[in-house]
Formats: C-alpha cells, structure tokens, sequence
C-alpha cells in the first residue's frame, strides 16, 4: 500500500507552490500531480485538425514534497494492521499520526 492515492487531500511542503492545498488527481510512481499546483505554460503547435494554443498543465510534484493535510497543517500518517475473525482476515490502512483518524 502506497502512503499517497488519488483523491487524497494534500498541502505542498516546499518549491514555489509552498503551502497550497489541493487533492491528487493522479499518481506516477513516485510523483503526484495535485489539482491547481505546479501549472505550467505549454505553447501547442497547430495540428490539421486544431489551431496553434497557449494552455496551462498541471505538471507532476514529487511525493517528498507533499504531505497529508489535517485542518490546514501537514500530518505524518502511519499504517494500521487490523486484524479480525479468520484466518486470512486483516486490513491495512493509513492513520493520521496526529489524530488517529483514518484517511481514504
């Protein structure tokens, strides 16, 4: 299990988006990309089918620089193994070290 999925309320923890909030709308291996962060102008060239634009793209943030988000500050989380009836029967999941709270 991976500490970040998409959805994930996160908040930036250093570069130039320093402090926005926003959630993971994708993640690749060990970068995420986070709604309305690390926008980037790109310059498309004309296509047969479409003009020449200017559009602005959310680009990926490394996972070292984004952290869980709990009323507005940066948590740590931790995972949980609970164990149940049967033989086969556990489930991990990820806590907020802070509160204890489970996120997802």
């Amino acid at each position: 299990m991976k500490k970040f999925k998409k959805g994930d309320q996160v908040i930036i923890i250093s570069g130039s988006s320093k402090n926005k909030i926003g959630k993971i709308t994708a993640v690749m291996g060990d970068k995420v990309v986070v709604e309305g962060v690390n926008i980037a102008t790109v310059h498309q060239k004309p296509t047969s089918q479409a003009p020449g634009q200017i559009i602005k793209v959310e680009k990926p943030v490394h996972i070292s620089n984004v952290s869980h988000v709990e009323n507005g500050k940066a948590v740590k989380i931790k995972f949980v193994i609970e164990a149940g009836e049967g033989k086969a029967f556990t489930r991990k999941s990820r806590v907020s070290r802070k509160s204890g709270k489970k996120i997802g």
